[in-house]
Parts: structure tokens; C-alpha cells; sequence
């Protein structure tokens, strides 16, 4: 009987269980490396200062516990005694004692700062105060002119961090609706202006304005840009060849509906909005000039007025079939 079992008949394998795989071994090294971290962090911060007293310690007792005596000075090199640490390079005294001038110094600087910045600001204060002062008298001088020409109500006032603006309403005073003719009214409120704008050294800027009304169609201009521009231009022509103000000091510029005085809600913006503005241009500092409409306002508020531009009641009653035009 053979031995061999049979050949049709194989052992079973035994049974194997799968490993289990540890999806948490990222942290061991994670763990390795903050140690390791937090070691380079301590060795950093242990020798970034030098305690003297520590050191001279740290040297005596290396120098006693090698053989040789070592002393250290106060100033924190070695002597020349032989020694363990005769090899090293002598250490840079570091000196960790509070120094007062350092911290007078410093206070000397700031103090000098301070001083400096008041100094600044009681400049800039002092030059926007002459600087509103000369507008008054310009703007005090400009309504004397009027109300010796008959037109005390012509014009009205802003002073802003332009400088002083003087509003003249377009509407039945310089020009007719959609015109940009001088009218003879218009003609006569400038020359009265133009002997005081004379005597002035600033610059004098010419802006003309209209309402947000639309031009007639097929009319001598194509939008209020063209109409604002050719009334401003108009003044300054006057001012420049009737009344002999220098060119050099002149310049226009229309801005159409952008810079109404009146929101258009306001039945009185349809005439208040229609004018040509003579801007009397500051030749302050932009520092100065930031400060002038505050003080503007403080004046007005002294005068016991509002600093808003005002309207007569005249000039919005004056506006009847004119009303439907820019």
C-alpha cells in the first residue's frame, strides 16, 4: 500500500489574516520633528542673550573641574592664566545694564517731533486764517462794487478749499434761454466785478453751468457741454477785452449739469442751477486751503447766517416760460 496520499487531494493553506495598515505613522515623525524643533527653538533662545555673571560661573567651574584655574574679568574676557578655554575667542561684552541717556535721547527726539508737528499746524492755521481774511475783503469789496452799481443782489458768495466763488445766476442777468450771448444786464454786473477781480493777484477761473434740462433739438448747440462751455468762455472774453483783466490769469472750463447748487427736486433749481461761477483760485498751501470752508462756516455761524449759498425770492419768481430751458 503506497504511503502517497492521493493525488486528487491537496492540504489546505492555513488561514492568513491581513495586516492592518497604520494610517496613523505620519504622526511619529510629525512628533520627531516638533521635538526637534522645540530643541532648536530653546538652544536659539538660551544663547541669544549673554549673562556675564552666568558665563564667569559656567568658566570657573569648567577651569576647576579640567585642572586649570581660570578667572574672568568684568568686562567678560579671560585672562591669561592657561586654561581649558585659553583656545576660545575672547566673548563680546554685552551689556545689559539700562542706559537713561538712550531713553532721554529718545524722549528728546519726540519732544522735538511734537514741537516740530505744532509748529506745522499753527502754520497752516495761521496761513488758511490770512488766506480767508483776503477772500472776505475781496468778497466784501465785490458787494460794495454791486450795490454802488445798482445790483446788490447779482451775485452770491462760496468760499470752499477752491477759494472764493462768486455765483452769478445766467437767468435773466447774463444770458437768455439757450444763448450765450452777453445780455446788457450781464454786461453791467461784470464790469462792476471787474475792478475788484483786477486788483486781485490770484488766478481766476471762469465755470459755466446749467440745469439738467435737455437743449432743444436742432438748436445752436448739441447738449448743455457745448452751452456751459461757449457762456463761460463768453465771460471771459469780456472780462478779458472790455474790462482788461490779463489773459495769463484767466482760464474756462464748462461742466453742463455735474455741479448743480440745488438738488433737482428743488423748484428753484431750474434758475440756480443756470449760472456762470468767477472762481477766485486760493494760492494757499492744500493744507491751508482743506481748512477753508470750516472757517467759512464758523464765521457764518458767528454772523448768525447759514453758510449755504441763498436765493432770493426774486430770482425764483423770475423764472416763467424761461423754466423748460437750460
Amino acid at each position: 500500500m503506497s504511503g502517497h496520499a492521493p493525488s486528487g487531494r491537496r492540504r489546505a493553506k492555513p488561514h492568513e489574516e491581513e495586516e492592518h495598515e497604520n494610517h496613523e505613522r505620519w504622526l511619529v515623525s510629525f512628533a520627531d520633528m516638533m521635538t526637534l524643533l522645540t530643541a532648536v527653538f530653546i538652544v536659539l533662545y538660551s544663547i541669544s542673550q549673554v549673562d556675564q555673571l552666568k558665563f564667569a560661573a559656567l568658566a570657573e567651574g569648567l577651569s576647576e573641574s579640567f585642572g586649570s584655574p581660570t578667572s574672568v574679568l568684568t568686562d567678560g574676557s579671560p585672562t591669561n592664566d592657561p586654561g581649558v578655554l585659553d583656545a576660545m575667542s575672547a566673548p563680546i561684552p554685552v551689556t545689559t545694564d539700562y542706559d537713561p541717556t538712550e531713553r532721554a535721547d529718545q524722549r528728546s527726539v519726540d519732544l522735538a517731533a511734537a514741537q516740530a508737528a505744532a509748529d506745522h499746524s499753527e502754520q497752516v492755521q495761521a496761513e488758511a486764517q490770512a488766506t480767508f481774511d483776503q477772500l472776505r475783503a475781496a468778497q466784501q469789496a465785490i458787494e460794495a462794487a454791486l450795490a454802488a452799481a445798482g445790483q446788490p443782489d447779482a451775485v452770491e458768495f462760496t468760499i470752499d478749499e477752491r477759494g472764493l466763488v462768486v455765483h452769478v445766476v445766467a437767468d435773466q442777468v447774463l444770458f437768455g434761454p439757450e444763448q450765450a450771448g452777453l445780455r446788457t444786464e450781464g454786461a453791467g454786473v461784470l464790469d462792476a466785478l471787474a475792478p475788484t477781480l483786477a486788483a486781485l493777484p490770484n488766478q481766476l477761473r471762469i465755470e459755466g453751468h446749467t440745469n439738467s434740462l435737455p437743449v432743444t433739438p436742432g438748436g445752436p448747440f448739441p447738449s448743455n457741454w457745448e452751452l456751459s462751455t461757449a457762456r463761460a468762455t463768453t465771460v471771459l472774453r469780456h472780462l478779458a477785452e472790455t474790462d482788461g483783466l490779463p489773459e495769463a490769469r484767466l482760464s474756462a472750463a464748462g461742466f453742463a449739469a455735474t455741479r448743480p447748487l440745488l438738488a433737482d427736486s428743488d423748484p428753484a433749481s431750474v434758475s440756480v442751477n443756470r449760472r456762470v461761477d468767477i472762481v477766485v483760485l486760493s494760492d494757499a498751501s492744500t493744507e491751508a486751503n482743506a481748512q477753508l470752508p470750516g472757517l467759512a462756516a464758523e464765521a457764518a455761524r458767528t454772523a448768525g447766517a447759514t453758510p449755504t449759498t441763498t436765493v432770493e425770492p426774486a430770482t425764483v419768481n423770475a423764472v416763467t416760460a424761461q423754466e423748460s430751458t437750460p
